[in-house]
C-alpha cells in the first residue's frame, strides 16, 4: 500500500527529475560570459526556472541553452533534504545512485547505471567530482560534507572535452557560495531524533575587506549517535558520525580585468560506520546463536567485538585567476589537496573467535595527496565560432599500510556447540600480515570544445581531448603466519604503465522554437589504465588493466514554457563501454582467479524527463523520472574456456534500477504580517536493484535490494524579511525499511546488510538566523 501510494504520486508528476532550482529566488544565481565562471549576479528574471544558470560547459549559460543532460540541485534543496553528503543527493536525481560501503574509500557513485567498484588503490572512478573547479582524484573524498553549497550540477555521459579526468560516465560539479558585498552572515542549528539523536551547527560570515576584496568563512559541526545497536559493547549505538571543519574564500578584483579567488578548507571526521548487520541465518556452522536480529532489512542490531569505524582528515587550497585579455577570458586554477583515511574493520562480524569461526580484524591507514594545474581560454559566446580550450595536469599519490589479524582455533574432537577460542583445550594460532602498497597517477591533457553558430537557430558542436596517462604502483606484503584472508608474503613488486588517448565530442543543436531547443550528440569517453593493487595481491594479479572507453549517443529536447515558469527537459541515450573495468574471472600463469580486470563490454540505454515549475511566486515544484537499462553485453571468458564466475550476457548491472523518480514541492504562505508559513514535501521511488554484481543468479537474487519509496514532509515559520526561519521535518514518513547494500560472505554463508539512516522514520527541527 505504501509503495502504491508513492508510485501514484510519482506517476502524477509525469516523471519529473529532481533538478535544482532554489526554493527561493535568491538561490538562483547567474554569471556573465566574461566573468569568473563561478561569479554570480541576478539575471533579469531570476525568479523563474527558465533563467537557471549553470557552468556545465566551463562558461556561464542558461541551463536551457546547454546541449547536455544536466540536473541541478540547489543549496536550498540540499538543505531541505537534510543531506550530509552526496549520498542524500541520490534521492533528488533519478539517474544518480550510490553504493554504500563499510568505509568511505570503498563507496561509489553510479550514473545511468555505470560506475566503478574496486578495492584497488590503482583504479579510479568513472565519475569525476569537481568542487569549485578542482578535481577530487579519490572517490572517498567526494563524500565529504556538503557545506555552503550554491548548487550541484549532475552531468550525465562522457564529459572529457571540458572536465579534468575520468569522466567516462559523467561529472558531479559542485559550486559553493561566494562572498557577498556587505557584512552579513547566518547561524543554523538542527536537532533530529527517532533513530538516534543528531546535532548539527553551521555558521557563515561574509566580510567585505574593501570595495575590491570580499571574503566568506564557514564552519560546521555535526554529531550523530547512529542507527544500529552493538550488543558486544553494552548495546551502544554505532553507524554514527562526528564531523567538523571550516572553509574560507577570498575574492579579490586586482583590476577590472583580473580577479583572484583563493579557497581553503579543512575537515575531520570520526565515523563508527558502517557495521554490517547479519540479516539472514547462516546455512553452515554454529554461529546463529550469537547473531542477533536476523531479519533482513529490518535488522538493527550487531554483536561485534571490534567497532568498525573510519577516521578521516582532509584539507586543501586552490587559487583561481580570471583575466580578460581583449575579448578572451583566461582562467587558471591550481590546487593541492591531502586526504587521509584510517579504516578499522570487524571482518568476522562476531563477538569473539570460535572453533570453526575465526576472528578477522583489519587496520588500514591510507594517505594521499593531489596536485592539479589547469588553464583555459574562453572566447565570447556571441560570435560565429565560440570555444573553450585548455590544458590540465594532475599528480595523485596514495600509500596504504594495511594489517590483517586473525585468531584461529581448533579442538579435538570437533565441538558440536559453539565454542570460544578462549575455552581450555583449544589450540589457538594468530595469523597476521602487513602490506604496504600505493600508486601514483600522472595525467596530462589538452582539450577544447567549440560551437559553430551557423544561423540564429542552428549550431554545430565539436570537441577533442588528448590525454597522456602514467601510472606507477608498488606492493610488498610481509606475512608472519598465513591464515584466513591472509596470503603468504609477496613482493616487493613495482609496476608502471603509460597510455595516450584521443577522445572527443560532436553534435548538432537546433532551436525548434524560441523556447524549445533540440540537440543530438556523440561523445567518446575514456578512463585511464589501472592495476589491481590491494592487500592480498599475488603473482597472478600484477598485470596492467587496459583503459576503459565509451561510445555515447544522446538526443534531447529542452522546453521553456509559460514565460519561463515551466521547464520540461527530455533526453534519450545509448552508451557502450569497452574494456569495462570490473571484477571478472581470468587465467594468469595457468591459474583461474577472480580479480579487478577488463571484464568485457557493457551498455546502457534509457530516457529521462526533468521538470521545474513555478506557477506562482511562492509555489515551486520539481521532479523527474528515469528509465535505465544497463546490462552486460559480453564478458570475457578465461583462456582456459571455463565460464565459471563469468557474469552472463544480459545481466543487469549493479546499482542500476530500471525505474527511479522523484517529486518535490514547497509553498510559502504569505500572511501580510511579520511571520509567513512554509510547507514542503519530497517523495522518491526506485525499482529493485542488484547490490552484488555476481555470476551466480542465486547470489544476485539474494542481494537484490527491493523496490522502495520515501516521503519527507516539512512545515515552518519564516520571518517576512527572511531574518529567521524555523522548520520542522519528518523524514521517511511512511517508515519504509530498506538496505543500501546487501552482500554475501557473512558467517556461515549469511548475508550482510548495511542499513542507512533513511531506512527509519525520524524527525527534527532546524532554526536559522540571518544577520
Amino acid at each position: 500500500m505504501k509503495t502504491h501510494w508513492l508510485l501514484t504520486g510519482v506517476a502524477l508528476a509525469a516523471g519529473l527529475s529532481a533538478p535544482a532550482w532554489a526554493q527561493d529566488a535568491q538561490a538562483i544565481q547567474a554569471a556573465s560570459d566574461t566573468s569568473n565562471d563561478q561569479a554570480a549576479a541576478s539575471p533579469p528574471d531570476a525568479s523563474v526556472p527558465g533563467e537557471i544558470v549553470v557552468t556545465a560547459q566551463k562558461r556561464s549559460e542558461r541551463l536551457q541553452d546547454v546541449p547536455v543532460a544536466v540536473s541541478v540541485i540547489s543549496g536550498a534543496q540540499i538543505a531541505a533534504q537534510g543531506a550530509v553528503n552526496l549520498e542524500g543527493a541520490q534521492y533528488l536525481v533519478p539517474t544518480l545512485n550510490f553504493r554504500k560501503s563499510g568505509t568511505t574509500i570503498n563507496q561509489s557513485l553510479f550514473l545511468r547505471g555505470v560506475g566503478t567498484s574496486t578495492f584497488s588503490v590503482a583504479g579510479e572512478p568513472s565519475i569525476s567530482t569537481v568542487v569549485d573547479g578542482v578535481v577530487y582524484s579519490r572517490a572517498g573524498e567526494a563524500f565529504s560534507d556538503l557545506i555552503d553549497i550554491d548548487r550541484i550540477e549532475v552531468l550525465r555521459g562522457p564529459q572529457g572535452t571540458l572536465f579534468g579526468k575520468n569522466t567516462s560516465a559523467g561529472v558531479i560539479n559542485i559550486v559553493t557560495q561566494r562572498p557577498g558585498n556587505v557584512l552579513a552572515g547566518s547561524v543554523e542549528g538542527s536537532f533530529f531524533t527517532g533513530n538516534g539523536n543528531e546535532y548539527r551547527t553551521r555558521a557563515a560570515l561574509d566580510i567585505p575587506v574593501s570595495e575590491t576584496i570580499k571574503s566568506r568563512f564557514t564552519g560546521f559541526y555535526g554529531n550523530y549517535a547512529g542507527n544500529i545497536r552493538n550488543v558486544a559493547h553494552d548495546n551502544r549505538r554505532v553507524n554514527g558520525y562526528e564531523h567538523y571543519g571550516f572553509r574560507g574564500m577570498v575574492v579579490a578584483d586586482a583590476t577590472p580585468d583580473l580577479t583572484f579567488t583563493l579557497i581553503g578548507d579543512y575537515r575531520r571526521s570520526n565515523d563508527d560506520c558502517c557495521a554490517e548487520v547479519i540479516g539472514t541465518t547462516p546455512t553452515t556452522g554454529l554461529t546463529a546463536s550469537v547473531l542477533p536480529d536476523r531479519n533482513g532489512n529490518k535488522s538493527r542490531t550487531v554483536n561485534q567485538d571490534l567497532i568498525t569505524h573510519t577516521d578521516e582528515k582532509s584539507w586543501g587550497v586552490s587559487l583561481q585567476a580570471d583575466a580578460t585579455l581583449g575579448t578572451q577570458t583566461v582562467t587558471y586554477i591550481g590546487s593541492y589537496r591531502e586526504y587521509d583515511n584510517t579504516e578499522i574493520r570487524d571482518g568476522d562480524w562476531l563477538p569473539t573467535a570460535y572453533v570453526g569461526a575465526n576472528q578477522l580484524h583489519d587496520f588500514g591507514p591510507q594517505t594521499s595527496n593531489t596536485f592539479t594545474q589547469e588553464v583555459r581560454i574562453a572566447s565570447p559566446s556571441n560570435q560565429f565560432f565560440s570555444y573553450v580550450v585548455g590544458a590540465f595536469y594532475s599528480r595523485a599519490e596514495t600509500e596504504r599500510t594495511f594489517r590483517r589479524d586473525d585468531v584461529v582455533c581448533t579442538a579435538t574432537p570437533t565441538p558440536t556447540v559453539l565454542t570460544p577460542c578462549s575455552t581450555a583445550g583449544t589450540t589457538v594460532t594468530r595469523p597476521t600480515g602487513t602490506a604496504v602498497f600505493g600508486s601514483t597517477f600522472k595525467n596530462l591533457a589538452f582539450f577544447g570544445q567549440g560551437v559553430f553558430n551557423l544561423t540564429d537557430r542552428f549550431r554545430a558542436i565539436a570537441g577533442v581531448r588528448y590525454t597522456s596517462d602514467q601510472l606507477d604502483v608498488f606492493h610488498s606484503r610481509v606475512t608472519t603466519l598465513a591464515g584466513p584472508g591472509i596470503n603468504p608474503s609477496f613482493g616487493p613488486f613495482a609496476g608502471k604503465t603509460t597510455n595516450t588517448n584521443w577522445s572527443g565530442k560532436g553534435g548538432l543543436q537546433f532551436d525548434v522554437t524560441p523556447h524549445s531547443t533540440s540537440y543530438a550528440t556523440y561523445s567518446r569517453g575514456y578512463k585511464g589504465p589501472a592495476f589491481n593493487i590491494f592487500y592480498n595481491l599475488g603473482a597472478t594479479g600484477t598485470n596492467v588493466i587496459d583503459p576503459e572507453t565509451a561510445d555515447s549517443y544522446e538526443v534531447g529536447l529542452k522546453n521553456t514554457l509559460f514565460g519561463g515558469k515551466l521547464v520540461v527537459n527530455l533526453a534519450a541515450y545509448y552508451a557502450k563501454y569497452h574494456n569495462f573495468q570490473a571484477n571478472n574471472p581470468d587465467v594468469v600463469a595457468g591459474v583461474l582467479v577472480t580479480r579487478f580486470t577488463n571484464a568485457g563490454d557493457i551498455s546502457t540505454r534509457g530516457g529521462e524527463l526533468d521538470l521545474l515549475y513555478r506557477p506562482v511566486r511562492d509555489l515551486n515544484i520539481s521532479g523527474g523520472l528515469a528509465y535505465t537499462d544497463a546490462h552486460v553485453d559480453q564478458f570475457k571468458i578465461p583462456t582456459n574456456g571455463s565460464t565459471t564466475g563469468v557474469v552472463p550476457a544480459g545481466t543487469q548491472l549493479g546499482y542500476a534500477p530500471r525505474w527511479k523518480g522523484s517529486l518535490g514541492g514547497d509553498y510559502r504562505i504569505r500572511t501580510g504580517s511579520s511571520i509567513d508559513f512554509t510547507l514542503g514535501a519530497q517523495g522518491s521511488y526506485q525499482s529493485s536493484q542488484i547490490s552484488q554484481f555476481d555470476a551466480s543468479a542465486a547470489i544476485r537474487d539474494a542481494t537484490t535490494i527491493k523496490a522502495y519509496g520515501l516521503l519527507d514532509l516539512s512545515a515552518g515559520i519564516v520571518d517576512a524579511k527572511d531574518a529567521f526561519r524555523i522548520i520542522l521535518q519528518v523524514k521517511n514518513v511512511l517508515d519504509t525499511s530498506f538496505a543500501s547494500s546487501i552482500v554475501s560472505g557473512g558467517p556461515g554463508g549469511a548475508y550482510r546488510y548495511i542499513i542507512p539512516r533513511e531506512a527509519d522514520r525520524y524527525a527534527g527541527i532546524t532554526a536559522r538566523l540571518n544577520f
